[in-house]
């Protein structure tokens, strides 16, 4: 498992994923603090109260192939401005899930969260040869629901009473996907937006 999904460097013409390592946990949590994004009820960003725990649990998964957890590095400036990582990995069946995917409030809307899906995408399917990519999302996160069908994504349920949330509320979970056969498409309108933004 660990084999099929193995460090990697990804980089676009705005961005590098860099593998997450303990040595980012304080520009992670600047990232964080640009929009104090661990107040949005929805989504789990850390705070200084959750870094410990957030960073442990992807190294943590990541040191078992079950996960690969990046740091989102703006290229113009260096600064670490988000997070994302592979995740839910099921090597037998050449399935992942791109998630755990925030940004900085500065760069969120600017082309950045694209361009960095493309590159996840890209290595997913044309690297590790996988048969489909799935997205998951809190129901109320309307936000990322349309981020992922503006990707190119299709919604394939509904996942009712899925978990309790560190709040206690009962989570409803969306799931989408694109699949092998869809890649090649979604990459051309990825491609097309990209060049068209820029």
């Amino acid at each position: 498992m660990a084999k099929w999904l193995s460090p990697v460097e990804l980089e676009g013409n705005f961005v590098k994923l860099l593998p997450l390592t303990e040595s980012h946990k304080s520009e992670v949590l600047d990232a964080a603090s640009d929009g104090k994004l661990w107040e949005l009820w929805y989504t789990s960003v850390p705070s200084s109260d959750t870094l410990d725990s957030y960073m442990g649990f992807a190294l943590k998964q990541k040191s078992e192939g079950l996960a690969l957890p990046f740091v989102i590095v703006e290229k113009a400036t260096g600064k670490v401005v988000g997070s994302t990582r592979f995740c839910s990995v099921d090597a037998p069946n050449r399935r992942v899930e791109i998630g755990y995917t925030w940004y900085s409030q500065s760069v969120q809307r600017t082309g950045i969260n694209t361009e960095c899906k493309y590159l996840l995408l890209q290595h997913a399917f044309e690297t590790l040869d996988a048969i489909a990519v799935e997205f998951k999302t809190n129901f109320f996160n309307f936000p990322s629901r349309n981020a992922f069908l503006r990707l190119g994504a299709i919604q394939d349920g509904i996942l009712r009473n899925h978990r309790i949330d560190r709040m206690g509320n009962i989570r409803d979970t969306v799931i989408f996907s694109i699949l092998k056969s869809e890649w090649p498409t979604v990459k051309t309108a990825l491609e097309f937006k990209m060049h068209k933004k820029y």
